[in-house]
């Protein structure tokens, strides 16, 4: 009788210590979820290892840029980071015929816009950051050369899912600056973005980290409680 009144209280505390192993196992995995997803934004480096480039002698893009793009997976917040130089430029549209003609001459400034344009120098090195901002299809391409490059593979579309959605930072993006209408009204200019890109450490992943830090003290605390009460 006394060795059974031992072994209960020993046995009701092997299964509460065994319970509580199992809650704490399940904060550290919703931790270590809840980290990977507040901070879930992506810079996608344009063409990887080969850039945005064209090579004029042999009239070719530095790689397939399509087929780049069909191994990414692409969510609002992400940045598209274009590693190239003043030689070629960066169109980014959401209107699929302007895309296909290879020119923004008759594009519309609500739909159409140039990165860093009307830089008149050639050969000089450049890194665009281009946030994105818009759900389901972005295409991009670079119309130097009279469309040319564009015709010669300097050119991709992408499928932008809905992931964590956009950060703050992005969820109210400035207005486009503004652009004097054109003497012929029946055109309007892509409006040309100038001045400096954002930074890699953009606000994005910043306030996504910041989230992320925020909920991954509150389980760290719940869990060390748990376990001094198991203790």
């Amino acid at each position: 009788m006394i060795n059974d009144q031992i072994r209960r209280p020993h046995s009701h505390s092997a299964a509460l210590m065994g319970s509580n192993t199992k809650l704490i196992l399940a904060l550290l995995g919703l931790l270590i979820t809840t980290a990977t997803v507040a901070t879930g934004y992506t810079n996608h480096t344009v063409g990887g290892d080969a850039g945005w480039f064209f090579h004029s002698k042999t009239n070719t893009s530095a790689t397939n840029y399509t087929s780049w793009a069909a191994n990414q997976t692409f969510s609002l917040g992400d940045y598209l980071i274009f590693r190239t130089t003043t030689n070629q430029t960066v169109i980014q549209t959401y209107n699929e015929t302007t895309y296909r003609n290879c020119t923004t001459d008759d594009a519309s400034d609500t739909d159409t816009f140039q990165y860093n344009g009307g830089n008149t120098d050639f050969d000089q090195s450049l890194t665009i950051e281009v946030p994105l901002t818009i759900e389901g299809a972005n295409y991009y391409f670079s119309d130097a050369g009279d469309g040319v490059q564009c015709q010669r593979g300097m050119a991709f579309k992408i499928l932008v899912r809905h992931g964590n959605g956009l950060p703050p930072s992005l969820n109210q993006p400035p207005p486009p600056p503004y652009v004097e209408a054109p003497s012929d009204p029946a055109q309007s200019p892509p409006v040309t973005i100038n001045g400096e890109s954002p930074s890699l450490n953009n606000k994005a992943a910043v306030g996504g980290a910041n989230t992320g830090v925020m909920l991954c003290l509150l389980l760290f605390g719940v869990t060390s409680s748990l376990m001094t009460m198991m203790w």
